[in-house]
């Protein structure tokens, strides 16, 4: 396996952290927020967009309108389960070139899914000739129709290698 990043070992840093800022499941204040409305990505074709998350990714297409923000351009939702949605819009015009990974920028989106649901998705996605790597058995990345990084996890939701988040 390669090493990733740093050889530093931050084990004391995150405990500091987790000290000081998180709490106990119990003393935490209700969030603000009510939920997730929907994660918007710029999409550079609307139709394959449609095509790998409806046809492939099974995501059925829930909506598609004009922009409010910019005539012309489409703003289109995919249903990921759970009253949540994974919403695209495409900038006719703009030329905003190729996806890239920077700071504050996108580094993936992962979407749960059951574990049968992974195996079958994660066989659709390599028939279609997309390079897929998996990890651990139970997490797939692989990259959307504009190269953004997507991920299929096979863990419930609210459960990260099987640490409850929350």
């Amino acid at each position: 396996m390669t090493d990733h990043g740093s050889s530093i070992d931050r084990t004391d840093e995150w405990d500091q952290m987790r000290a000081k800022y998180l709490r106990p499941m119990g003393e935490r204040p209700q969030s603000s927020a009510r939920g997730l409305h929907h994660f918007a990505v710029i999409s550079s074709d609307v139709e394959r967009t449609i095509t790998f998350f409806q046809d492939l990714l099974e995501f059925p297409l829930a909506e598609l309108f004009e922009n409010r923000d910019y005539r012309g351009s489409t703003h289109f939702f995919f249903d990921i389960g759970n009253g949540n949605y994974l919403a695209y819009f495409d900038f006719p015009g703009l030329d905003l070139g190729e996806y890239a990974e920077v700071l504050g920028g996108l580094h993936h989106i992962a979407i749960s899914v059951s574990p049968e649901q992974f195996e079958r998705l994660v066989a659709k996605l390599q028939a279609a000739d997309i390079d897929v790597h998996i990890v651990n058995g139970d997490s797939a990345y692989f990259p959307g129709p504009d190269g953004e990084r997507l991920e299929l996890l096979s863990y419930p939701l609210h459960d990260m290698y099987g640490r409850i988040v929350g």
